[in-house]
């Protein structure tokens, strides 16, 4: 079968199975099998797939169909610039996370010295990709990654190596590995489920870990354990940066309150703390 034709029969398809991606989706896959990026296959239409490469991109397509996440189809996703493997173990990194990112640069960049010094852990790391990157854009900080999900660690760890990121990973519930790793952190990166148990997702997100998506009858019983816990770990973590939905951030701002943190910023999904 020529590109044009298995482009068009299988864009049909997706979008008989209500993708909302479709042609997109195809061309990725396109892109993954023969090796060829986009301008290229759209440029050649009258290529012919051989008949092991188009089994291939049959049974990815077929999952897809089901709405499995193109990411868990690839073994990949990009977040900040980079690859990081994934699969039905963790999140799919999404954009809105990558905020997390910009803001600790925007915020945190001059005030290492008065966090005293640059330690940073990511409280439910999944596949690693917030402290993997915060250890490539500030390589003069310590990081540490936990997770309570020995297969997201096995992921996230494949990830830092791929990428050349030194990293400590622990394994635990929230916060209880830090005092064990550092005496003290400056900054914690906590992109942790919040989303309402009775929230309807998309399907595609059906088939990511429910444990990692669901936080409770509002979406915050992780966020209020872990803000509770920051009490016992020796000094307390300096900023924190937190996701939630929008219309959650005056709850979760009052829960970082009865901690000791007050509110610095929120940008879209992203909101930041200060230590009292």
């Amino acid at each position: 079968m020529q590109i044009d034709g298995w482009l068009s029969n299988s864009t049909q398809k997706l979008e008989a199975a209500d993708i909302a991606t479709a042609r997109l989706d195809c061309l990725v896959l396109l892109e993954d099998a023969t090796g060829k990026n986009r301008a290229w296959l759209l440029a050649h239409p009258e290529f012919e797939l051989s008949a092991k490469v188009k089994n291939s991109l049959d049974t990815k397509l077929n999952r897809r169909k089901q709405h499995v996440p193109l990411a868990y189809i690839r073994g990949h996703a990009e977040f900040y610039g980079r690859e990081f493997k994934v699969n039905e173990h963790t999140l799919v990194p999404r954009p809105e996370t990558e905020i997390m990112i910009e803001l600790l640069r925007r915020v945190a960049i001059d005030d290492w010295q008065q966090m005293g010094g640059a330690a940073i852990a990511d409280i439910g790391t999944g596949s690693g990709a917030l402290a993997i990157t915060a250890k490539l854009e500030f390589p003069e900080a310590e990081v540490v990654a936990i997770d309570i999900d020995e297969n997201c660690l096995r992921t996230a760890r494949q990830n830092a190596k791929m990428l050349g990121a030194d990293v400590t990973f622990a394994h635990g519930n929230l916060l209880e590995p830090l005092p064990k790793t550092h005496s003290s952190f400056s900054v914690l990166l906590c992109n942790l489920p919040y989303v309402p148990d009775s929230f309807q997702i998309n399907t595609a997100a059906t088939h990511e870990p429910r444990h990692a998506i669901f936080g409770g009858i509002d979406g915050l019983d992780s966020y209020r354990e872990m803000f509770q816990q920051t009490t016992s770990v020796g000094a307390k973590p300096f900023y924190i940066f937190t996701e939630a939905l929008p219309p959650q951030h005056e709850v979760l701002a009052a829960i970082a309150h009865t901690a000791g943190y007050a509110l610095q910023r929120t940008e879209d999904f992203i909101q930041f703390f200060q230590r009292s």
